[in-house]
């Protein structure tokens, strides 16, 4: 269900560059202490959140594994604890990665991601990027394609996540980015809820069904 790597290789740092433009906001750093539209995470912490697909991949990218691999994106959102745990409690979302890089501040986070956006670009325009990514945290691994595809799809959800919380429209991502992000959302919605939730969500507002990917 992969689209080409190559696309996603020039898709991707797009899509960052637009996360990054986002964090730069002034109503970012003015609402950093604030609580955000997630439960829990405050704006900072979301900010920071965002900012670590970035640095994700410029971590990932270039690192050898022998994980057991994935066949797709999509399998990947299915075998993820998370997805099937529900929204993380307040100490759970305490004592994780996002509030303490908060903590740290903005330029901080901007500097960070800056070199992190830098540092994939170069490794996707070199071929210094590996076939076969690993994700450590999970214990699997996927093709870059597919790694890049997930984080890609946390960059278009937590734009809109971060936009909402400090009152500023969603940037627009052009289609290269978003169209594989919505495909997959469909694909993860339809098997978690069936086709008629999804046609019936989609096209009658007389039967809206909450039919989230996750």
């Amino acid at each position: 269900m992969s689209r080409p790597v190559d696309a996603l290789d020039a898709a991707f740092p797009v899509a960052a560059s637009i996360a990054l433009d986002l964090i730069r906001r002034p109503e970012v750093a003015e609402r950093w202490s604030r609580p955000s539209a997630l439960p829990h995470l405050s704006v900072g912490g979301l900010a920071c959140h965002l900012g670590r697909q970035a640095a994700r991949a410029a971590e990932l990218l270039p690192m050898p594994t022998e994980l057991p691999l994935l066949e797709s994106a999509d399998e990947h959102y299915e075998r993820a604890a998370w997805v099937s745990e529900g929204t993380p409690d307040e100490d759970s979302v305490a004592s994780g990665p996002d509030e303490a890089e908060a903590a740290q501040g903005l330029a901080r986070l901007t500097a960070r991601s800056a070199l992190a956006l830098q540092e994939v670009g170069y490794l996707l325009s070199r071929g210094d990027a590996r076939d076969v990514v690993p994700i450590p945290w999970q214990g699997w691994a996927l093709r870059r394609g597919d790694f890049l595809l997930t984080r890609q799809l946390e960059i278009v959800v937590h734009s809109d996540d971060l936009a909402a919380s400090v009152g500023v429209p969603t940037p627009p991502f052009p289609v290269e980015v978003f169209d594989p992000v919505r495909d997959l959302l469909v694909r993860l919605a339809v098997r978690r809820h069936g086709q008629s939730a999804l046609v019936s969500a989609l096209s009658r507002s007389e039967r809206t069904r909450d039919i989230s990917a996750f």
